[in-house]
């Protein structure tokens, strides 16, 4: 049999480290389908929806830093990629996705489920290009897989179902992919102003990003020598929160502890490794100096009195030697005292859980942290699924948290999870799902038992868009169209066979998520949660204190009393 393109492509997969495909199979696929029948080297994970396969892809992509891989048929198929393929990019996920397309001979005829994926892919990927010729296929895909791993994010080839079934041109080579980056470290000129400007500082606060996960141990050498407050943001919270006696929270929306007041307090603010997106909760008054190994990200967000070009690890290294030790803990004490009693003002639901039905969701995520595994994988929805995993899910040197953190899609936590435990088998994976997020790509429920993958799903079911409804709210409206009509999610999974277990009084958390927990298939545990409780911000500026009261004055003159009278009774405790 001639050796065709579409087997050249899972060689290829093969010879860089693929295990797997996520996708829904279709005729401008088969040529790939039947190459990888034959093959037998490479996966094919069958997803319900060509999204969650792209969601998949990325999660694997992250946790493992390799390349990760996700197709779709032509036309409608593979459009259902983008979303998750967004939400990989912007993650910097090096993930390949394959977008079969009609015959070569249809294009630009309008024929049958004809769209431009070169065009629409643009956006979401660093490198998208159409194969029509079988000579251009090796080069074409090296760059794509070298673009992907080089620079962190989405390669597209729109591979022509024709052109995937004719045979490799005789002369083609293929081209070994560098997968190993290069240490970077910024000029010693730059070193040498960083290091002035921290020792005429007499309160020096890091804030850190995703960009320290592989410099814990000099994040914490540093704070060490400087006396420095250590925040964090959310995706760098499972490298930096653990085992660090500086740690004072984090900043923004689902923020907690000190780390807002102590950035807004202190002389110089060092952003390590961090592209937070939310500019009106960065200082104006204090020095800033940033280190990043993007340099797009230095200055994007915030004034820069110095940007450093370079890894983090390297550029403290480098520094630590440049920089006095300072011996004043005051500042920082301060703000470890101040995220201590925030701690005990945000653990207020925790420590009282009470009798109250439906219950808070604080206990469901404080004990979903203690219960589980110490190097269990989570995995989080948009929404309030971020509050309570930022919160109340404790960091360990092992334990990861992913989500769509800087996308913000709905419907992630799934099949983001399907992603983990395809790619870490023997591992604790558990999806924070929002009952909003969980019914829009339900149908990947399915995909657990046909690869009898055994996730943990913990639904927040509060029967309404949580998130969105605290927004309507805080901006002076009141809520409208929030609220959602659930099913019993834990008979729906019995009904499709993962185990369900169903939480409504708050004296049966901790039993029923360890009975889920050690359950050795797919388990989802549905937990009825109060709709009504509210999480509040580290810092609760005067608009949203004033458009939260306008909300309820609105919903008390349209006749809605009740609903303020619930609200009030849920967060008594918070007031």
């Amino acid at each position: 049999m001639a050796h065709r393109i579409a087997d050249e492509l899972v060689r290829r997969l093969v010879e860089v480290g693929v295990e797997r495909i996520y996708g829904v199979v279709g005729d401008s696929l088969n040529p790939v389908t039947d190459a990888l029948r034959l093959n037998g080297k490479v996966q094919w994970i069958h997803v319900r929806n060509e999204e969650s396969g792209a969601f998949a892809a990325g999660a694997e992509a992250q946790l493992s830093g390799k390349l990760a891989a996700c197709a779709g048929s032509c036309g409608p198929g593979n459009l259902h990629l983008i979303n998750g393929l967004f939400d990989a990019h912007r993650s910097n996920a090096p993930v390949l996705a394959i977008a079969s397309h009609i015959p070569t001979s249809e294009i630009g005829t309008g024929y049958f489920q004809e769209t431009h994926p070169e065009i629409l892919f643009k956006e979401c990927s660093h490198y998208c290009e159409l194969i029509s010729n079988p000579k251009q296929f090796e080069r074409v895909l090296h760059i794509a897989m070298q673009s992907a791993v080089g620079k962190g994010g989405v390669s597209v080839i729109v591979l022509p179902g024709d052109v995937a079934g004719m045979e490799l041109p005789a002369d083609g080579s293929s081209r070994s992919l560098v997968s190993r980056r290069p240490a970077s470290r910024p000029a010693e000129k730059g070193l040498a102003g960083l290091a002035e400007l921290i020792n005429t500082s007499k309160k020096v606060v890091l804030f850190c990003g995703i960009g320290c996960a592989d410099s814990h141990a000099e994040v914490i050498s540093l704070a060490e020598r400087l006396k420095s407050p250590v925040g964090h943001s959310y995706r760098g919270k499972p490298f930096v929160e653990y085992e660090n006696p500086f740690d004072v929270g984090m900043s923004g929306l689902l923020g907690f502890g000190a780390a807002y007041e102590a950035m807004h307090e202190c002389d110089l603010l060092l952003l390590l490794g961090t592209d937070f997106p939310y500019s009106k909760f960065l200082p104006t008054k204090p020095k800033i100096a940033q280190v990043d190994v993007r340099v797009e990200n230095l200055g994007r967000r915030s004034k820069l009195d110095l940007g450093l070009w370079g890894d983090v690890g390297e550029t403290i290294r480098a520094l630590l030697p440049m920089v006095e030790a300072k011996t004043d803990r005051a500042f920082l004490d301060a703000m470890l005292g101040k995220t201590k009693e925030a701690r005990r003002r945000l653990n207020v639901y925790v420590d009282h859980a009470g009798k109250r039905t439906p219950m808070h969701p604080e206990p469901v995520a404080a004990a979903l942290s203690e219960i589980a595994a110490h190097d269990a994988i989570f995995t989080a929805d948009t929404g309030m699924c971020n509050v309570w995993s930022s919160r109340y899910v404790q960091a360990t040197k092992d334990r990861r948290l992913i989500g769509s953190f800087t996308h913000g899609s709905m419907a992630n936590a799934l099949p983001q999870g399907i992603g983990a435990q395809c790619r870490y088998p023997d591992r604790q994976v558990i999806a924070m799902c929002g009952a909003g997020g969980l019914a829009m790509l339900m149908g990947d429920l399915l995909t657990l038992t046909q690869h009898n993958l055994p996730i943990k799903i913990v639904v927040f079911n509060n029967s309404a868009l949580g998130m969105v409804k605290l927004e309507m709210e805080v901006a002076g409206l009141p809520d409208y169209q929030t609220d959602l009509k659930n099913p019993n999610f834990a008979k729906l999974a019995d009904a499709i066979g993962i185990m369900g277990v169903r939480i409504e009084n708050p004296a049966d958390v901790s039993t029923g998520l360890k009975k889920a927990l050690q359950h050795s298939g797919p388990a989802l545990i549905d937990v009825v949660t109060d709709p009504n409780a509210v999480s509040l911000p580290s810092h609760i500026a005067p608009e949203m204190v004033v458009g939260f009261g306008l909300a309820m004055g609105k919903l008390v003159l349209s006749g809605h009393i009740d609903e303020v009278v619930d609200t009030i009774e849920s967060n008594i405790r918070h007031i």
